[in-house]
């Protein structure tokens, strides 16, 4: 049953005057136990509240999550949000040291931040990612049963590319030479870092332009797809995306969802005014900006230097594929479920 604001304050604020006492107490540097304030010379006061300790810091840090993600969900007074988030955000600085820089926020940000946020977005993924699978799924089909239906998704011109890029006189790197692929690498990160920050940016358009981006390129994936299944050159195609994919596909699907969430912030703001709202998902989703980032990196990587390396059998690469999948799945599923709470309603308070 619900309860009102100010019952919903009555009942848990003891619970931040307490986490407030212990944050006061860390930053003036003292520790659990009596506090003792001098008065004048020879005389003091002795303060018997006991000050938390770090565990209970820790808990009551959590229990705060707790309640701001709650008056988040009913929509609680504005000045009500505001102070749980101003609680959780200086709770967070001090026990994750949010100000240090460096290699330990680093750590941070690929440990805990971006894969929790990136779950936070689950919501967001499943609609990009059904708006980018299910186009591909169709069309590929569509032109697997007639190859003439690639037309209407891609030019004459682009289906000759392919055919150079993946036919069966394709060479050693796949119509390149190793003196390329620098130079390939380059172009990977700038043509697929494009995309995906378009598909993200488009999402202020009340997230309708990050569907149609994501939906055009799922498109463009089906009709190549289905055109070189047709022509049976299956094998080089498959063979040349599987590793790569893993990260790059996956990077188009994070850019579309943290976009889709800038149109949702934009399009219902709640009680907060547009800017407001909009500031809070760009704080809530830069952790993803910096995970599909990082991917397109590994992306152009692994692209330019192993997919395009004809020497390694199919199935290596298949096998090498599967393992990347895997562990990309791994790590936006599984890794550091136990801080989602924590830093995901920390992140939005920041």
């Amino acid at each position: 049953m619900s309860i009102t604001p100010r019952q919903f304050e009555s009942r848990y604020e003891p619970v931040w005057v307490e986490l407030e006492r212990g944050l006061t107490a860390l930053d003036q540097g003292k520790g659990a136990g009596k506090k003792a304030r001098k008065l004048k010379a020879g005389q003091f006061q002795t303060d018997t509240t006991p000050v938390p300790g770090a565990a209970r810091i820790a808990q009551l840090y959590r229990q705060c999550c707790e309640h701001l993600a709650l008056a988040r969900e009913r929509a609680y007074p504005v000045h009500l949000v505001a102070r749980l988030e101003t609680l959780t955000a200086r709770a967070h600085q001090r026990i994750y040291r949010r100000h240090d820089f460096g290699l330990s926020a680093l750590r941070d940000m690929i440990l805990y931040d971006a894969p929790a946020a990136v779950r936070a977005l689950r919501w967001h993924l499943l609609i990009v990612a059904l708006v980018f699978v299910l186009p591909a799924l169709v069309v590929g089909v569509a032109t697997w049963i007639d190859p003439h239906f690639a037309l209407t998704v891609i030019d004459a011109k682009s289906v000759r590319e392919f055919d150079g890029m993946y036919g069966p006189e394709t060479g050693e790197h796949l119509g390149r030479t190793s003196g390329d692929d620098w130079q390939m690498f380059g172009f990977y990160i700038m043509h697929n870092v494009g995309i995906s920050f378009q598909c993200f940016a488009a999402g202020l358009m009340l997230g309708v332009g990050s569907l149609v981006m994501v939906g055009y390129n799922g498109l463009l994936l089906g009709a190549v797809a289905g055109l070189l299944v047709t022509r049976g050159d299956s094998e080089h195609f498959f063979s040349f995306v599987v590793t790569h994919s893993a990260f790059e596909l996956t990077a188009i699907v994070l850019s579309g969802a943290a976009g889709l969430k800038l149109g949702h912030a934009v399009l219902a703001p709640g009680r907060l005014t547009r800017t407001q709202a909009l500031t809070r998902a760009a704080r809530e989703t830069s952790p993803v900006v910096f995970c599909f980032f990082a991917m397109l990196i590994i992306a152009a990587a692994l692209e330019a230097f192993w997919s395009s390396a004809g020497w390694i059998a199919p199935q290596v690469k298949y096998g090498v594929g599967a393992c990347c999948w895997t562990l990309v799945f791994a790590y936006l599923g599984l890794q550091g479920r136990g801080h989602d709470a924590a830093l995901v309603h920390a992140g939005g308070a920041r």
